[in-house]
């Protein structure tokens, strides 16, 4: 064989690995910008910004009519999902996230500036998804003005996001007032409430209930003022009514990110 027939066939073998390992980088890994919005009318209800995890359907933070589980707390205050309900913290809920899918992809959707998403607010963030390890969505945030109603999902596997060829299956997640959870970690009580001009969100009086779908909650709230400049109407929430969306859509890599390899085979063989 000559010596430029092997050259040629060498750099055919090459290009067919390294088309393929770019072909395979690309099916698993994407860009994925989500965008939140608040579609609760005027007065109505407002969300903490949106804790959420890319994984493997492994992580169950929480369970319908059960006790939010500790997870490695040591106190029901401090309970991964309560932390999230009682003041739309993370911090006890990324830490046991983590733990139980450590290649998990963690993040929040946060309104610019940041702060609550109040009514008609939009918020968008963009996270890198390995589509073969993190097919599965789970998400929480806490709503307000409450002492511990959120929305999430209590099926880990609920929510599946990408293919095994990691194509997106879901375009968008809505949420209507049926869809609230309570905590059932604290008493409603609005001096103690969280988003309530003149309450106290550290103080806390236990309610040794469980998780449920409960949006009556809310009626202890009508009325009072939030820090957002409007008295909350608690009227505005019905089971029915949409309340919230999560939107998904893949960013298309940049042009030539598919030829980069092929770029580098090229300078390889004039260097020969």
């Amino acid at each position: 064989m000559s010596r430029s027939i092997a050259a040629s066939a060498l750099s055919i073998a090459l290009v067919s690995v390294v088309g393929g390992v770019c072909s395979s980088a690309l099916a698993q890994n994407v860009q994925l910008q989500v965008t939140v919005e608040n579609l609760a009318p005027t007065n109505g209800v407002t969300f903490a910004p949106l804790r959420v995890g890319f994984h493997s359907g492994v992580f169950d933070a929480f369970d319908n009519g059960s006790v939010a589980p500790l997870l490695g707390e040591s106190d029901v205050s401090t309970a991964p999902i309560v932390t999230i309900a009682e003041g739309g913290s993370g911090s006890s809920w990324f830490p046991a996230f983590e733990a139980a899918d450590p290649t998990a992809t963690l993040g929040s959707v946060v309104s610019d500036p940041a702060g609550p998403l109040t009514p008609g607010a939009v918020a968008t963030a963009t996270f890198n998804i390995d589509t073969d390890l993190n097919q599965f969505f789970t998400f929480a945030a806490m709503v307000v003005p409450s002492n511990d109603l959120f929305i999430g999902n209590d099926d880990p596997q609920g929510f599946r996001l990408f293919d095994d060829a990691g194509n997106l299956l879901i375009s968008e997640i809505t949420q209507t007032g049926a869809q609230i959870w309570d905590a059932g970690s604290e008493v409603a009580d609005p001096s103690a409430g969280a988003f309530v001009v003149g309450g106290d969100n550290a103080l806390r009086t236990n309610e040794n209930g469980v998780v449920s779908f409960e949006f009556s909650e809310l009626g202890a709230f009508d009325g009072v003022e939030t820090p957002a400049g409007y008295f909350f109407d608690a009227g505005t929430v019905t089971g029915s009514s949409e309340i919230y969306r999560i939107s998904f859509a893949v960013v298309p890599a940049p042009a030539g990110a598919g030829v980069l390899a092929m770029g580098g085979l090229v300078a390889m063989r004039r260097r020969r």
